[in-house]
């Protein structure tokens, strides 16, 4: 099950600038089976692959309609920089589309700044059943507004859609890894 809040988890690295913060989201798993061996990299790296193909084709029509106006597109990116194999989760690396600003033992906090508006997600692993994706926005100026407008449900579809599969993906490594030492 995956419940929402409009508020940024206490104990996340976002709480500290929550002020200049005009726009949160957090989407929480409530049960998910997160393995010893699975700490925040490895989620960082699920949630940078676990996105809706529908999600993919949106960035690229949205990337053809923002570039004209000079707003950062995927299509700027090195090839290294779209490659999670290549990722270290080094603080000011690029992660795909994300920067990473942050990172802790049970946190990531990526995201990226640009002259209409900011945005910053974590990822916070809370004990070993929830998986915590907080998004935050500060706009910069009108345009960052009405941009967001439309984006904010679409964005909203794509995190839980995101959350949903990072789960199914955890669920099926653990039941691989069960079907494994079973089968010793």
């Amino acid at each position: 099950m995956i419940e929402k809040q409009n508020k940024i988890p206490d104990n996340s690295i976002l709480k500290n600038d929550e002020k200049s913060f005009h726009y949160v989201d957090s989407f929480q798993s409530q049960d998910a089976t997160i393995r010893p061996d699975n700490d925040v990299i490895s989620i960082g790296k699920l949630f940078l692959t676990s996105g809706p193909g529908w999600a993919d084709r949106l960035m690229s029509i949205r990337d053809k309609a923002v570039g004209v106006v000079g707003l950062k597109t995927a299509g700027q990116l090195t090839s290294e920089a779209k490659n999670p194999d290549n990722f270290k989760f080094q603080v000011g690396e690029q992660l795909g589309i994300f920067k990473l600003y942050a990172k802790t033992g049970n946190e990531l906090v990526l995201g990226d700044d640009d002259k209409h508006l900011s945005f910053r997600v974590s990822l916070l692993l809370d004990g070993k059943k929830k998986i915590m994706i907080t998004t935050a926005v500060e706009y910069k100026n009108v345009f960052g507004r009405i941009y967001f407008l439309p984006v904010k449900p679409i964005h909203q579809l794509i995190v839980k859609g995101t959350l949903r599969e990072i789960i199914r993906k955890l669920e099926n490594e653990t039941a691989e890894n069960l079907q494994t030492t079973n089968h010793r």
